[in-house]
C-alpha cells in the first residue's frame, strides 16, 4: 500500500480528498439519527418510556415548579404577605407567554407540612424537547421576584430548567475541550518535529479522518442510533490515534532518510515496519472498542461503533495517503523550521539520549527495576479494590453553587421526594376496570405503609390509551442510596402484592432514580463479558502478530497493570478526596458508574497502540541479528521519543478534561491522563524492558502445538540496511551468535 501510494501519489491524495468530501456530503444528506430515551437506559426505565412513547404520552409538556419558602421567623404560607408573593410568581411566569396550566398551591394543596413552603407548578408550552432552549425567560422572571423579596426563597426547578443547566455545562465543557485539543496537539508536534509542515501533517490527517467518519456515522446511524457524546468521544479517539499513527510513520521515514537511504527506500522501510505496526495496533484498538457493543446500553453502542469507524479510517489514511504526501513533499516536509529547536534525532539514529540513560540503568539491574516499577503500580492499583461506583447526583455532578441545584435540594427538604418521584406506568387492556383501579389504589396505600414513599401518590389516568401513570415520591429524596432502597421496596415488595395480582397488567417503574439504578445494574452485568472479550481477542491478536506466547501474555498483564493503576488513582482522588483540590474537585465518595468500563476499553486500546509499536521495533531488531538484550535497547531507545511525543499529546488533551466543571468529566480526564502517562513512562520505559530482559530468549517462545497458527509477521530481516557512511566509522553492533 505504501509503495503504490508513493508511486501514484496524486491519485492517492486525490482519492483520499474525494473520499472525505463524498462521506461528508452523503452524511449530511442522510442526516444523523440520535438515540431515544428508551434506547439510552435499558431495564424497567426503558420499558416505562416505551409504553409512554407507544401511547403518545411522552409528548406531554415539560413540568416546572417554583418553591416559595419562608426561611425563618413566624411567616406562614397562609399569611397575606406570603400569598402576595405567590401571586407575583404566578403573574411573572404567565407574563413570559411560555407557560401553561399554572397551578396555585392554594388550589391544589401544595403546601408543606410545616406550613412555610409552597410549590407553584406549571408546564412549558410547545415541544418538550425544545423546552430547555425556551425556559430562560421564565427563569429570569422567577429571579426577578426573588430579587424583590430577599426575606423569602423563590427558586425554580423542573425538567426544562435542570436540563438547560446540564446541557450548558456538558456542551460548554466538551466544546472547550474540543477547541483546546487541536492547538495543544499542534504545539506539542511543533516541539517534537521542529518544523511546521511536519507538525501539520498528523493533525490534518487526524481531522480529515474525523470529518470523513462523521459523514459515515450519519449513514450508519439509521441502523445504530448515535449521540452527541459518541461524536465527542469519536473526535478525541480519532485525534489520538490519527496523530499517533502519522507520528509513528513520519518519524520512521525521517529516521531512515537520516540514516542515508534515498527517499523511496525510506518510504518503503517505513511502510514495511511502522506501516505494519499501524495496521496491527489499529485492529487491536478496534477490537478493544468493540467491547462497548456488548454492554446493551445505547450510548456505549454508539460510542463503540463511532470510535471503531474513526480508528479504521485513520488507520487506512495513515498507510495510504500519508506515504503519498511524504513522497510529494520530499525535503519540503522540513519547511517552516522553528528557531532554537534542533532537529530531533539528528545523528543519533533516532535514539533518545534521555531514555538511553534510563534504559541503561534498567538493563543493568532488571530485577530491581521490575520489582520497583511493578511494586509501585500494584500499590497504586490496591485502592481500586474498594472502588465504589454510582450515578452522581445533581449536586455531586455540578456542585451546590448553581441555583437549580440549590432549588432541587430545598424542594426535596420541604417536599421529600417531590421534585424527583418514581413513575409507575400501568398498562392494561381495560385501565378503568374495577380490578385494575383497586390494584392501583392498593399500590398507592402500600407504598406509603411500607415506608417506600412519604406520599401523596398522584395518579393520572389516560383511559383512551389504556395507561395510568402513578407519581410516587421516594423516601430518601436526594440521598441516592436511600432513594434506591425505596425503589427496590416498590418493585420487590409493594408491586407483587398489588398490581402483580392482576392478569395481563404490566407496571414497570421508571423515573430518574430508576434510570440511575437500571443503568448501574446494566453496567455491572456488562463488565465480565466486555473484559473477557477485549482481553481474549487482544491476546489472540498479539499471538498472531508476533507469534510468541510470551509476548501475548506479557502484553495483557502490563496493560492490566496500567488500567489497575488508573483505577487506583481515581479511587484515591475522587472517592477518598486525597489531592482532589489539585484538580479543582471534591471527593464525592464514588466514581461515576459508566467510567470504569469506559476507561478499560479506551485505555486497553490506546495502551496496545504503544505496545505494538515498541515490541514491533524490538522484534525487528532481533530478527536482523541483534541479541534480545541489544534488540530491547535498540527498540526502546528508537521508539521512546515517538511514544513520549504521542503520549504527551494525549496526556495534555485528556488533562483538559480534568479542568472542566462537571465531576464526571474531571474523573474521565484525570483517569485517562494518568493512565497514558504511566503507560508511556513506567510501563514502556521501565517495566517492559526489565521484564523482556529477564525473559531473554523466552520472549520469542511459541509452543510447538501452536505451530499451525497463520504467520502474520513480516520479514523484518528483508529491510534494507542503512548505507555505510564513509565519513565516520560504523558504530559497533551487538550481534547474536547466529551466523557468525
Amino acid at each position: 500500500m505504501g509503495g503504490w501510494s508513493a508511486r501514484h501519489r496524486w491519485t492517492a491524495v486525490g482519492s483520499w480528498l474525494l473520499f472525505v468530501v463524498l462521506a461528508l456530503v452523503i452524511g449530511s444528506m442522510a442526516g444523523r439519527v440520535d438515540l431515544t430515551d428508551r434506547e439510552e437506559v435499558p431495564g424497567e426505565f426503558g420499558q416505562a418510556v416505551a409504553i409512554l412513547d407507544d401511547a403518545g404520552l411522552n409528548d406531554e409538556p415539560a413540568g416546572e415548579m417554583v418553591l416559595v419558602q419562608a426561611a425563618g421567623g413566624s411567616l406562614q404560607a397562609t399569611d397575606p404577605v406570603f400569598r402576595a408573593v405567590v401571586g407575583e410568581v404566578v403573574a411573572a411566569v404567565e407574563g413570559t407567554g411560555q407557560v401553561a396550566s399554572v397551578q396555585s398551591p392554594y388550589d391544589v394543596g401544595a403546601i408543606s407540612e410545616d406550613g412555610r413552603s409552597v410549590l407553584v407548578r406549571f408546564d412549558m408550552r410547545g415541544d418538550p424537547q425544545t423546552a430547555p432552549d425556551r425556559v430562560e425567560p421564565v427563569v429570569e422572571a422567577v429571579s426577578g421576584v426573588q430579587d424583590k423579596h430577599k426575606d423569602l426563597k423563590v427558586e425554580q426547578f423542573g425538567a426544562a430548567s435542570s436540563e438547560k443547566v446540564f446541557n450548558d455545562a456538558f456542551g460548554s465543557d466538551f466544546q472547550r475541550a474540543e477547541y483546546s485539543a487541536l492547538p495543544v496537539a499542534l504545539g506539542i508536534l511543533l516541539i517534537a518535529f521542529g518544523a511546521l509542515v511536519a507538525a501539520l501533517l498528523p493533525v490534518l490527517l487526524a481531522m480529515t479522518a474525523f470529518l470523513a467518519t462523521t459523514g459515515l456515522v450519519a449513514v450508519v446511524s439509521h441502523a445504530v442510533h448515535m449521540s452527541d457524546t459518541a461524536n465527542s468521544v469519536m473526535l478525541l479517539v480519532g485525534l489520538a490515534v490519527g496523530v499517533d499513527y502519522c507520528l509513528f510513520y513520519l518519524r520512521r521515514e525521517r529516521e531512515e532518510r537520516e540514516a542515508g537511504h534515498d527517499a523511496q527506500t525510506a518510504l518503503r522501510i517505513a511502510a514495511a515496519t511502522s506501516g505494519r505496526a499501524v495496521l496491527v495496533s489499529g485492529v487491536t484498538v478496534i477490537v478493544a472498542m468493540a467491547g462497548m457493543l456488548f454492554t446493551g446500553i445505547g450510548d456505549f453502542k454508539a460510542m463503540g461503533l463511532a470510535t471503531m469507524m474513526v480508528v479504521a479510517v485513520a488507520m487506512f489514511g495513515s498507510v495510504t495517503v500519508l506515504p503519498a504526501l511524504l513522497s510529494l513533499l520530499g525535503e519540503r516536509v522540513e519547511k517552516g523550521r522553528i528557531p532554537f529547536l534542533r532537529r530531533r534525532g539528528k545523528g543519533t539514529g533516532g535514539e533518545s539520549r534521555v531514555w538511553r540513560a534510563i534504559l541503561g540503568a534498567v538493563l543493568r539491574r532488571p530485577v530491581v527495576a521490575a520489582a520497583v516499577a511493578g511494586g509501585a503500580l500494584v500499590a497504586l492499583a490496591v485502592p481500586a479494590v474498594g472502588l465504589n461506583t454510582a450515578n452522581l447526583t445533581l449536586s455531586q455532578e455540578l456542585g451546590d453553587g448553581l441555583p437549580v441545584v440549590r432549588a432541587y435540594e430545598d424542594i426535596n427538604k420541604a417536599f421529600p421526594g417531590g421534585p424527583d418521584p418514581a413513575q409507575v406506568v400501568v398498562k392494561a387492556s381495560d385501565i378503568t376496570s374495577p380490578e385494575v383501579r383497586q390494584a392501583i389504589d392498593a399500590f398507592s396505600r402500600a407504598a406509603v405503609a411500607e415506608g417506600a414513599s412519604p406520599g401523596p401518590v398522584e395518579t393520572e389516568l389516560h383511559e383512551k390509551e389504556g395507561v395510568a401513570v402513578l407519581k410516587v415520591p421516594l423516601t430518601g429524596g436526594t440521598d441516592e442510596e436511600k432513594a434506591e432502597a425505596s425503589l427496590k421496596v416498590l418493585r420487590d415488595e409493594v408491586r407483587p402484592g398489588t398490581l402483580g395480582g392482576v392478569a395481563g397488567l404490566t407496571a414497570p417503574i421508571g423515573g430518574s432514580t430508576a434510570a440511575s439504578m437500571d443503568f448501574t445494574d446494566k453496567i455491572g452485568d456488562a463488565v465480565p463479558p466486555v473484559f473477557a472479550f477485549v482481553v481474549a481477542f487482544a491476546f489472540l491478536l498479539m499471538l498472531l502478530s508476533f507469534r510468541s506466547m510470551t509476548i501475548a501474555v506479557t502484553s495483557i498483564v502490563l496493560n492490566l497493570l496500567s488500567v489497575g493503576a488508573a483505577y487506583g488513582i481515581l479511587t484515591i482522588v475522587f472517592q477518598h478526596g486525597w489531592g482532589a483540590g489539585l484538580v479543582g474537585a471534591e471527593g464525592v465518595g464514588a466514581i461515576v458508574a459508566w467510567l470504569p468500563l469506559f476507561l478499560f476499553v479506551i485505555l486497553f486500546g490506546l495502551s496496545m497502540d504503544y505496545h505494538v509499536f515498541v515490541v514491533s521495533r524490538i522484534r525487528e531488531a532481533r530478527m536482523r541479528g541483534l541479541t534480545t538484550q541489544g534488540a530491547i535497547r535498540h527498540g526502546i531507545t528508537t521508539t521512546a521519543g515517538v511514544v513520549t511525543s504521542a503520549a504527551v499529546i494525549m496526556v495534555a488533551v485528556f488533562a483538559i478534561f480534568g479542568t472542566l466543571s462537571m465531576q464526571s468529566m474531571k474523573q474521565m480526564g484525570v483517569g485517562l491522563a494518568a493512565a497514558v502517562l504511566i503507560d508511556a513512562t513506567v510501563i514502556r520505559g521501565v517495566l517492559l524492558p526489565a521484564v523482556m530482559s529477564l525473559l531473554g530468549e523466552r520472549n520469542w517462545y511459541l509452543p510447538k502445538w501452536l505451530g499451525w497458527l497463520p504467520d502474520m509477521t513480516h520479514d523484518e530481516a528483508a529491510v534494507a540496511p542503512a548505507p555505510v557512511r564513509q565519513a565516520t566509522a560504523p558504530a559497533p553492533v551487538e550481534h547474536s551468535g547466529v551466523g557468525r
